[in-house]
């Protein structure tokens, strides 16, 4: 597949109520090899989802101390 295949694959995704996805392909380039710490990662407020929790979950903003 390509990407301009997988961009229009997701383009077309509606849901039964009629809510469209927009799509575009992102072709910046972004430095690779970036670690981030364990702390970090657990201050992310992530919620997966319980279908492919891998691909699909939810970033919802951090809770105020």
């Amino acid at each position: 597949m390509s990407h301009e295949t997988i961009v229009n694959l997701i383009a077309a995704t509606k849901t039964k109520t009629g809510m469209k996805v927009t799509c575009e392909l992102d072709r910046s380039v972004y430095p690779s090899g970036i670690k981030i710490s364990k702390k970090e990662m657990e201050g992310i407020n992530l919620r997966r989802d319980a279908f492919h929790g891998e691909w699909n979950y939810t970033i919802s903003p951090r809770t105020q101390n």
